[in-house]
């Protein structure tokens, strides 16, 4: 069953731009505005299918590519092509310029904070302020309220395995994982949780001494260098 933010051949493309942006959904929309086809449109989605033609098979493959590249950094610009998709320059002297302008339609950077800690309603207050949406989460029902985190987005009661069972899958390099507790049962699921997603930068708090020995219990359970070196 394709759901109602997912495009299908039968649906129309604005129609379906227009229900992910209401679901807060990364699309990008991708228009030639110079060349043959000018005005034929293509929607881009990170988990496809994509929905529309640029007016050739390799033209899409190659435009879509580059949508999801700008989609990621959160770009909007004109891509240049040749009609069939050429992108070199010995491939494009000798062909006509299809421009292609490229608007993505990115949700706000995600940051998850999993410890409902003092140090977590400042951490949410900046956050919010550089354009974040964030995510306050915390095992301990007394601590993660609505109450002592009005600024955040969501405010969840959960251990790190649920947590990220949520969000985890959405998270990209334009993301962060912030893990402010200092309690092993939560630093080390959470930052194994944190390891298997894309968020871009993962930080934990503590001294020197209290990483030190972070990075000891993170060994035991089978991280080792490309992964700590992510923390």
């Amino acid at each position: 069953m394709v759901s109602s933010t997912t495009p299908s051949r039968g649906d129309s493309l604005y129609g379906v731009l227009a229900q992910r942006l209401r679901a807060d959904q990364p699309t990008a929309l991708a228009v030639v505005i110079d060349g043959p086809h000018t005005g034929a449109t293509m929607l881009v989605t990170p988990s496809g299918p994509n929905l529309g033609s640029l007016g050739h098979p390799e033209l899409d493959r190659v435009a879509a590519r580059d949508a999801i590249g700008e989609l990621e950094a959160g770009r909007t610009g004109v891509r240049h092509y040749g009609p069939q998709g050429q992108t070199t320059p010995e491939d494009l002297a000798d062909s006509p310029m299809v421009r292609v302008f490229v608007e993505s339609f990115a949700p706000p950077p995600h940051m998850v904070i999993f410890g409902a800690v003092d140090f977590t309603s400042a951490l949410a207050r900046v956050a919010k302020v550089l354009g974040y949406r964030v995510t306050v989460c915390d095992a301990r029902k007394v601590f993660a309220t609505t109450r002592r985190f009005p600024m955040a987005d969501e405010v969840m009661v959960a251990w790190p395995d649920e947590l990220f069972a949520k969000h985890g899958a959405s998270l990209s390099a334009r993301d962060a994982v912030c893990i402010l507790t200092h309690d092993p049962k939560f630093d080390v699921p959470a930052i194994q949780g944190a390891l298997a997603t894309k968020a871009g930068y993962i930080g934990v708090m503590g001294s020197r001494k209290t990483h030190a020995k972070r990075l000891e219990r993170l060994a035991e359970v089978g991280l080792r260098g490309d992964d700590l070196s992510r923390v």
